[in-house]
Formats: C-alpha cells, structure tokens, sequence
C-alpha cells in the first residue's frame, strides 16, 4: 500500500472539519473489511493509505489504537476545523481597529483553542491540512495555520464578507486575504514619502486651526489617512486604465482632499478663509455670508476638478463634487456623473458602457451611512440595468460620533457600515492610525471591483480631535472619551516613530518634513495677504433676450417618414393585441389629430435624428404610468423586447429608457448628476405622479434650483410631473406647482403646465436645443393625465411642421374678444380644458369674456402679457383661475406680478386655502370643480357673488 506524505498534491486536501472525520471513519471500516466501503474511496486508500493525522506519528501504531483513538480524533478534527472558520467568521468582533479601545475589552477568550477543547499540542499534532486543504506550504501544522489566521483576521484590519452569497466571489477574497496577496512592501523612499503626505495633512491642518481660529474646517485631525487612500486609489486607477475619477463627499477633510488630491491651491483656500465675515453674525453652518453677496456656497460645499498624472503613461481626470449641508445627498448624484462618463452615446441604440473608464469614490459619515435614507437608495442602484457603474469604491470617514451623538443613540447596528452587508457588499474595518493596513484595505477594494464590477467598502475607523466644527467644544458631551483623544498622539507621529524604530529615517529628517510643510504654508498665506482681500461674487445670471427665438419646426414631410417607421417592428415580434392595435391608430394619427404621447414620440424621434442622446427614466417609464408612452414593446409569446426609436434608420444617437427602482430622491439625484456630466444629452426623469416628487426636495431644492447660483453648475434636466384635478385625490393630483414657483429665480429653470401636443413637441425640441449652452437650464413641466387623451389637447400636423412653442396661447375661437372683453380670465395647464369644455356645454357666446392660456410660468412672460393686456381696451378686470387651492398652485406667484403690469383687479377664483392639496371624495371634487368653472364664466350685473368662501366684486 502507498504511503505518500501529506501536502498539496495529496486527495487529502480537499478535506476538512467534518468531512476529513467521515474519512477517518471510512478509514476505519476499510481497515476491518475493504469490501465494506465505497469502491471509489477503497481505491483511494489503496492509493494514498491513511488519511492527515494516521499518518502522523503515535496515531497508527497499533490497530486497536486506531478504533480507541478515532472518535477523539475527528472531534478534535472537527473542533480546530470549526477554530479556524470562526477566526474567520468572527475575528472582526476582536480585532484592533478601534485605538480607543483598551485591550480588556477585546476578550479573544471565545477565539483561544482551550475554548474549543484543544492544546498547542493538539494543533501541532495536526497537519495543516486538516483546517486549511489548500495552506501554503510554510504552514506546516494546524497550529501554524491558527496563528496566521488569527494574525489576519484579529489585527489593525478586519474583514466581513461571509455575508456574500457568491462562492467565487467569496473563495477569491479569502484567498486575497489569507494568502496575502494585497500586501506590499514600501521601499524606504515610498515610505518617507507616506510619512511627507500625512505631514502636509496635520501641517495644514493646524495652519488653519491656529491662522483662522474659531472658523469652520471640519477638520480631517484623526482621520488623516483618508488622503493617502484617496491618492493610492486614484493611482491604481490610472494605472489600471481608468481615465475618470469622480469622488462625493460630505464635510468632513473637505478642505485637505481638495488641497491634497485635488491640488487646489493653498493660496485659493486662504483667501476663501479671509471673506468670512465675523462668526457672530453668521452663526449657521450653511451661512450664505461665507462668500460675498447672495450667491456662492461656504467653502467646505466647493467642488473642483482637474487633470493628473499617475505616471509618464496614464493620466486621469479627477472631480470631487460640490456638494451641500445635506451629506450624503451627494452620492446618487456623482453615480449619476459616473454613468454619464461611461457611456458612449453617439450611436442608435442604448449607449455603449465601459465601466473601466470611470470609476466613484464614496466618502460617507459613520452616523449618516445609516442614519440617512438616501444611502440605502444609492446602494440599490448599484446593480441596476439602468443605474449600475461597475462598483463604488465606498469609504466611512468613522469618527465614532455624530455632531454631539454617540453610536449606541445614532443606529441600531454593531458597525456603521452594517446596512451594506444587505446589498452582498465585502466590508473592510481598518485602524485609521495604521497607513500600512489602511493602502492594503485600499489595494484589495480596487481589486475587487476590478475583477468583480460591484461595490466595496471600508469602515476607516478613527476619531475626530476636535468637535463637530471647530466652534464645538465636544468635551461637554463627551468627556471621557474626549481625556483619551487629547492624550493620544497624531497618525504622523505614530508613523514616524515606526520608521525610526526600523531605522527607516531619524528625527532630523522628520524635522525638516515638518519645516517644509510649515514654509510652504506660510509663504502661500503671506502671498494671500499682498494680494489683498479680494471679494469673489458669483456673476449675476444674465437673461438672454429672445431665448424662444429657436426653429423647432420639423417638415411634415420627415414627420411622417418617422412615425412609418416608429409603427415597424420585426415580423416574428408579437405585440400584445390590444395594444397594436393601440398604435396601430397612429398611422392615421397624423391626419385626424396627434395625441400627448404621440408628439413626445415624434419630438424624441427628430432629437435622435439631430444627433442628441436621449435618457428617461422613471417609475414605469418604459410603459408610462398611464400606459400612454409604450416607448419599449414586448413580444407576447416570449417577452423579448423592441424600442422602435432604437431602430429607425434617421437616429443618429442613443435613445436608453429604463423602468427605475421605486425611488424619488435616490433615482432623481443621480439623473441630475448624469446630466450635469453629459451636457450633450437630453436626459429626463419622470415621476410616476407628480406628487410623488416631493419625496426628492432634497435634491430639487440644493441641487436643481439652486445649483448653479451656488457653484455655477448647470443642469439642462427635464422633469416630467404628471398633474391635475381629477378627483384621485390628495396624493394623485398635485406636483406642487407652487413650490417650483417659490424656487424660482435667476433664470434658474423653466416651470410650464401646457395644454396642447403641439406645445409639448416644440418645447421638448426647444429644451434639446439648449443642451451645453450659457442659457442651459432645467424644464419642469407640469404634464397632463386625463389630457393625454382628451382630443381638446391633440394638435394638428401643421401645428408641429409649422408652428413653435408660446409662452401664451389664446383660447380657440375666443380671439376676436381681445378689444370688448370686460374680463380676461387668464389660468394655466388642465383648468383652461376644462373651461373650453364648459363654455361649449353651455354655447356661451359672450364677447365680454377673453380667455388666456399661460403655458410658461417662470421665466414670467412679461413682455408677452404686457402686450395680449394692452389689447384689452374695455378691459375692467383680470381673474386668474386654478384648480389648486389658493395657498397652493400659481396664484401666489402670479398675484404680485400681474398687478404690477396693470391697474385693473386682479382676483382670484378656485379653491379656497387647504393644508390638503385636494378633497379625497371624487363626487366632492366635482361640485368643487363645477363651482369654479362657472364662477369664472359668469358674469352678473351685481355689486357681489359669494362663492366658496371668496368675495368677488
């Protein structure tokens, strides 16, 4: 019989624990009776004889031994076996990833071999094998096998990806992890240079702290580490062939990563530090006085971009967002930058993504990562068809405190990074004082994401010297721990006295990095000060005469090319019945009147034969929430798809449309950022109901309305917000109109509720148009959901291939009113339908009633009204009519402003002031309905009419 030696060549090693027990257990049966066993195993022990612990010495000396000793044996087995997993498993729950954490705290007891039922001797008695089938060779027995993995797992680096679910994935981190592979040595120079960055960081730091005291920085002091895993992962980046980084991030070492990384200018920063005002009159945080006037942002919300060299071969551009008080707000929008840099969109179909031409860097807050729900929405993103960009480096800034809140009243986890272990994502905790193990933690997530194209994250775990902001004395809330951080020495000192323990550098050296920090410093603030305290104003927003002065004209002769060729799909696709012949209606629809979805199709059609790329997403988009779009066909039999604007031959761009998850602010935040990045496209997102919007007035509010004032960022984002009163009630009937109006400014965005196909066609053309211009600007359109199909919207074809958008629209058949009205009745979006749709029922025919559609709301078409006002001679009073409730909807807005371009009244009919945006009754909101629609076409010869609560003279 064979007796080969244990090793890796041996069928040995694929056993272990439990299963190497069942085969000394075979062995043992083979041993009485060979015949008795599996023939398959029979041959093996006929091969390769006894099994790992037989064939050490004292454990097959005597048969009978064999039978006494073999239940001890696999037990014990089973038992260094079962060590070893838990090592793995649990060694996170012990490890030194927490400088403030005394070594009485960290009970190793349940990871020590007697808990287990086992000696040294026990464990050097087995070989490696038993534990580990596939250990190195240097690791000869169990016990060198336990002492590594305790050494891997129980150190200044922790790790947990047990929770993953994907074997590969998980076998290829263990065995990144235990075999060592991320590990690399720095040569003597690249480790003085790591001691140099950390320097220049605490340096900076305490320049500013001392040069500018009681002014907010919210220091990076305590987590100083931070940038050299930024630079090592921007390095392997652009060495590995990424030529994009885009890096979200709150507050926190803000001001370091944008000196340090991004290479802004000490210079810059100081001068930033000079315009603040006194601390006493802009006590708050978000102060618009940090910067002159009422436009910029407080420094630490500054974004910048640049290009860089990692080397002579591979240079990379880097962006770190602007991004406001709202944390982690931030991160949907730079994936939204990521996508958009990824994607190759100058080709028909959908764009052609590259995941390693980008690559995000996610800086989070340890009480915000699981305290903020936007965080939960942006990780479901991360593997979505229409949202994924091949994985997000993600780093936790831990301080351990929140503002003023310790952990323990901030989550209801163990770890902040615990909401990632429900996305399948590897988390890693590292010691924020130990830079080795922090570029190690760095190397394996690029790693990983290289060859995975998903998510990683690490938990960097540190400390924050001082408080929330520099005004914070965090001591009164925080004592204890506040006596240790004080009496605890700075990551460069630690790191110094490393290196000067191996005889790396000496104390003169550390010295004169130190000098030369403090110089550079010093002489880039005394050059700040020669050149004066010069005051930087954002530029007023300039208005731009004739914007609407742009051809949206498309031929009806190309129109009707287009829509023949939007109604073709491949013969073998069989399109659900009821809805070919749906669209089937469109054939003739050129003749007999073009519907909302219609004219959408057509302006996307000419957009794409432009050469502009299309996005649009949102909840059921594909579809369209009121199944008007149908922009992606399914096959009946088989569910394979067809996009008709994919396919028609004029397309000379990319057209993408995807379904979105059921978010607002996550999925809307990253629209914005993929527009911001891709000014050459036309990028659109949908609300299922507009109501349903404001579940992202985060992201409208700091973002879409304010962002370019604040950073000078423009957006050319479409927002599409289904609205109207049709009796569905408080949450299916208004977006809010009046919230967009109250934002309203500087030419900040476009708000319109428009009343007719052809609008809708010339304006989405018009938006196109603007695309990566100075007057770029966002659209928010109120669109219609019973007028999607109401033939009072539809248009002809002449209106489309002869026609353009107007800010104004005379109601049909009421224009020769003009000079004898007594009232004009001016509303906008649904309400003027309606108001067409009374008059005809009741064949009204007075003269003395002018009827005005106002289809664009902001920017207020002055000029516009001024002139249709001044055509009204007899003109003795202006009603403006809504559907909203009067402390809702346009009236607010419009009030002021149209008294101030007439001397008549101005009044008001619709609803009275609610805190609801609608009645919940359907037959309720018809008699409401019915009220104000025969309020504002009546006309009496009394002094007075009462009517839902409203006096009207």
């Amino acid at each position: 019989m064979a007796r080969n030696q244990v090793g890796s060549n041996t069928p040995w090693q694929d056993f272990d624990g439990p299963n190497l027990g069942y085969v000394h257990e075979l062995y043992e049966h083979y041993l009485e009776d060979p015949k008795s066993i599996d023939q398959e195993m029979k041959k093996l022990f006929d091969q390769w004889g006894a099994p790992p612990l037989y064939q050490k010495e004292g454990f097959h000396t005597q048969k009978e031994q064999h039978t006494t000793d073999a239940a001890g044996i696999m037990q014990k087995a089973i038992s260094a076996a079962t060590l070893a997993l838990s090592i793995r498993i649990n060694g996170h729950l012990y490890a030194q990833t927490n400088s403030f954490t005394n070594e009485e705290q960290r009970d190793l007891h349940p990871l020590n071999p007697s808990n287990y039922g086992l000696s040294e001797a026990d464990l050097q008695a087995m070989p490696a094998q038993v534990v580990w089938p596939k250990a190195p060779v240097q690791l000869r027995t169990a016990l060198d096998v336990i002492n590594h993995l305790r050494k891997i797992y129980i150190n200044s680096v922790a790790y947990q990806f047990m929770h993953i679910n994907n074997l590969e994935e998980r076998d290829w981190l263990t065995h990144m992890v235990e075999s060592e592979t991320i590990e690399r040595t720095l040569g003597n120079e690249e480790q003085i240079r790591l001691l140099r960055t950390l320097t220049q960081v605490e340096e900076f730091e305490q320049f500013l702290h001392h040069r500018f005291a009681g002014q907010k920085r919210f220091s990076i002091e305590g987590l100083e580490t931070l940038v050299p895993m930024i630079d090592e992962l921007v390095r392997q980046s652009a060495l590995g062939g990424v030529r994009h980084v885009l890096i979200g991030m709150a507050h926190r070492g803000r001001l370091s990563v944008l000196a340090h990384i991004l290479g802004k200018p000490y210079e810059k920063i100081f001068s930033e530090f000079h315009h603040s005002p006194n601390k006493e009159l802009v006590p708050s945080e978000g102060s618009i006085g940090m910067n002159y006037g009422w436009t910029g942002d407080v420094k630490y919300h500054l974004g910048a971009d640049r290009e860089m060299e990692a080397d002579q071969s591979a240079r990379v551009r880097l962006t770190l967002a602007n991004n406001p008080s709202h944390l982690e707000f931030v991160n949907p929008v730079v994936q939204g930058y990521t996508r958009a840099a990824q994607e190759d969109r100058q080709v028909a179909g959908y764009p052609k993504q590259d995941v390693t031409k980008a690559l995000m860097i996610a800086v989070h807050g340890d009480a915000a990562f699981p305290g903020e729900g936007i965080v939960a929405e942006t990780l479901n993103l991360s593997r979505l068809r229409g949202y994924q960009t091949g994985g997000t480096i993600h780093i936790i800034a831990n301080n351990q405190i929140g503002f003023t809140t310790e952990s323990q009243d901030s989550r209801s986890t163990r770890y902040a990074s615990d909401l990632a272990k429900g996305f399948e994502i590897p988390i890693v905790h590292v010691n924020a004082d130990d830079p080795m193990a922090c570029l190690q933690a760095i190397r394996l997530a690029y790693e990983y994401r290289k060859n995975f194209k998903k998510d990683f994250l690490i938990d960097l775990i540190g400390y924050r010297r001082y408080g929330h902001n520099e005004m914070d004395d965090p001591a009164a809330t925080q004592p204890l721990f506040y006596d240790k951080v004080m009496k605890h020495s700075r990551v460069p000192v630690l790191y110094a006295d490393i290196l000067k323990k191996n005889g790396i550098i000496e104390d003169q050296v550390v010295e004169e990095i130190k000098q030369a920090a403090r110089e550079r410093l010093q002489q880039a603030y005394d050059k700040t000060k020669s050149n004066g305290q010069e005051q930087t104003i954002t530029p007023e927003i300039k208005q731009i005469d004739n914007e609407l002065d742009v051809d949206t004209r498309v031929s009806a002769d190309t129109l009707t090319e287009l829509n023949k060729e939007l109604l073709q799909w491949p013969k073998e696709l069989s399109v659900y019945p009821k809805l070919e012949k749906i669209l089937k209606r469109r054939e003739e629809a050129l003749q007999k009147g073009i519907d909302w979805s219609l004219a959408e199709t057509l302006a996307f059609a000419t957009i794409l034969m432009d050469g502009t790329p299309i996005r649009i997403t949102g909840q059921d988009t594909e579809r369209g929430t009121f199944a008007q779009r149908h922009a992606v066909l399914h096959d009946n039999q088989t569910g394979k798809q067809f996009i008709p604007l994919q396919h028609i031959p004029q397309a000379r761009a990319s057209f993408a449309i995807y379904n979105s998850p059921l978010s607002e602010a996550g999925v809307l935040g990253f629209e914005y950022g993929y527009d911001v990045l891709a000014k050459d496209t036309l990028v659109l997102w949908e609300a299922q109901f507009g109501d349903f919007a404001d579940a992202a007035q985060v992201i409208i509010d700091t973002f879409l309305a304010s962002g370019k004032a604040k950073w000078k960022q423009t957006s050319n984002l479409v927002l599409l917000l289904p609205h109207g009163y049709e009796g569905q009630g408080p949450d299916h009937s208004s977006a809010r109109l009046e919230r967009f109006l109250q934002s309203s400014a500087e030419r900040n965005w476009t708000v319109a509720n428009l009343t007719s196909a052809a609008q809708y066609f010339h304006l989405l053309r018009w938006q196109a148009s603007r695309l990566g211009k100075e007057n770029a600007r966002p659209l928010i359109l109120m669109t219609p959901k019973s007028l999607l199909r109401n033939p009072r919207a539809f248009s002809k074809l002449t209106e489309l291939s002869e026609g353009s958008f107007k800010p104004l629209l005379e109601q049909p058949g009421l224009e020769g009113n003009a000079e004898s009205a007594g009232r004009m009745i001016l509303c906008s979006g649904k309400v003027a339908i309606d108001l067409e749709a009374e008059w005809e029922s009741q064949q009204l025919n007075d003269k003395r009633i002018y009827l005005v559609r106002v289809e664009q709301l902001f920017p207020f078409p002055e000029k516009e009204l001024q002139k249709t006002i001044n055509q009204c001679k007899q003109l003795k009073e202006i009603v403006w009519v809504q559907e909203e409730p009067k402390n809702m909807g346009a009236w607010s807005y419009m009030e002021p402003k149209l008294k101030a371009l007439t001397e008549v009244p101005v009044r008001y009919i619709g609803r009275p002031d609610h805190s609801s945006p609608a009645e919940g009754s359907p037959d309720v909101h018809k008699m409401e309905q019915q009220r104000i629609l025969k309020e504002a076409l009546l006309l009496t010869e009394t002094t007075t009419v009462k009517a839902g609560g409203h006096i009207h003279e």
